[in-house]
């Protein structure tokens, strides 16, 4: 995820850049300061220095923006929209993710309208100072097991982490001061990947 705080010494762009040569998979874009305009002039750029990489660009709760941009998803929480809305404003090319913070939301999760849950919080995170309790790796396996969509584990998650992650059954790891940054947001990222390639994932 990207935080134009975190990334203020870089840039939102050239993190996202480095990010994905160091592995990362996909990006998403996470402002909550900015307006929708900003939002989509972002994304246009984040769009272009991501083509032919075959990362995925992820908006985080702006639906207007992430139809303006053609992004490849938007990323809901539970109190930004309904999911059923969410689904008809952005159709059914789009992928859509949701937050949650319990295994009874995970359970509850529409699994035709709902692609991958945000699973989490691991750990309390700076990145996001209003984030619910954190549960641990043994409240992520409970909401990862309750679900019917496929996991990403979030919250405070580091490189070491992933092993941790994985064992739960989530199927990535999505991370903020992890990668955005880091003196050098490549090597980060490619720190986290070769820990996810070592476990075969």
């Amino acid at each position: 995820m990207l935080d134009p705080g975190l990334c203020a010494g870089v840039g939102i762009v050239e993190t996202a850049r480095a990010a994905v040569a160091g592995g990362a998979m996909v990006v998403q874009l996470r402002d909550k300061m900015a307006d929708t305009a900003r939002m989509i002039e972002t994304g246009l750029a984040l769009k272009a220095v991501l083509a032919g990489t075959g990362a995925a660009l992820i908006v985080n709760d702006d639906v207007e923006a992430a139809v303006a941009i053609g992004a490849d998803g938007l990323h809901i929480g539970q109190g930004d929209m309904a999911v059923a809305e969410a689904r008809a404003r952005i159709g059914a090319g789009m992928v859509l993710g949701l937050s949650v913070e319990t295994p009874a939301l995970a359970a509850s999760v529409d699994a035709g309208q709902v692609d991958y849950i945000g699973a989490g919080p691991v750990f309390a995170t700076l990145s996001k100072l209003d984030h619910k309790t954190p549960v641990g790796f043994e409240g992520l396996a409970a909401q990862v097991a309750a679900s019917p969509v496929p996991a990403v584990a979030i919250g405070g998650l580091k490189a070491q982490h992933v092993g941790a992650v994985l064992k739960t059954g989530a199927r990535g790891v999505a991370v903020v001061s992890a990668i955005c940054g880091q003196p050098d947001p490549e090597v980060a990222a490619r720190a986290l990947r070769q820990e996810i390639d070592a476990l075969g994932r």
